[in-house]
Order: structure tokens, then sequence, then C-alpha cells
């Protein structure tokens, strides 16, 4: 298996890359393919196609999910700006790759619960 800094392109950090290139990015850095992301954000894999290739972006809850799940900051992920290296410290060298896998999948279901809950407190604030 590839080093993680041979995954990583000079693009990632790029100033004129996308949000479409981080999430492209992010998402390659951690071998998930379309479908997996899109499985793990509960979303189609036409969604996941339409922001890398900036045709669309996700509205807030779910750009936080996409963050969480691509284990990037929020704001790198909205901006670019950060610590060139990122990508690289979160991606963690020494734990399975089946314990990283359900780490993430943890995380997407904790943060699509969390989404769950706040739309029944609006409904139930109606």
């Amino acid at each position: 298996m590839p080093a993680q800094d041979d995954l990583v392109h000079a693009d990632y950090t790029d100033e004129s890359a996308t949000f479409g290139d981080r999430v492209t990015a992010a998402r390659e850095v951690l071998g998930l393919s379309l479908e997996q992301l899109s499985r793990q954000l509960g979303v189609s894999v036409d969604t996941i196609s339409d922001w890398e290739a900036d045709r669309s972006e996700p509205r807030a809850n779910r750009m936080q999910m996409l963050a969480g799940v691509l284990n990037v900051s929020l704001i790198w992920l909205m901006t670019g700006e950060s610590d060139k290296d990122e990508l690289r410290a979160n991606v963690a060298k020494d734990v399975p790759q089946d314990v990283l896998d359900e780490l993430r999948m943890i995380r997407a279901d904790q943060l699509r619960v969390s989404e769950r809950l706040a739309q029944l407190m609006r409904r139930l604030s109606q």
C-alpha cells in the first residue's frame, strides 16, 4: 500500500483548488469510493459527483458531516485554508484500516442522529 504522503497531491493545498477539488482529494486520500462516501453520508452518488464537479455544494449540516467523514476541518473543506499537512496529520498512521473505517462510519452515524434530533426539535417548536 502506498504511503499516505504519496496519496496527497499537490493541488490539495493549491490556492486555486475548488471545494470540489478538496472533496475529491480528501476522499481519495482515505481510499473511499464515491459509493462508499455516499453511503456514509446518506446521499446519492450523483450528489457527491455534483459536489466534486462544483455543480453544487452541500447544506451546512451536510457540509459538517462531510468534513467529519473525510476527517478534515470544516474550514479547510470550505476555504482550503489550513496547515498544508492537515490531510496527512488527520490520517492515523498505525491504525488498521478497518478500525478507521468503523470510526468514520460511527462519526457519520452520530452526525446523522444529531441532524435527525435537530429536525425533531424544530418540529416540536412549531
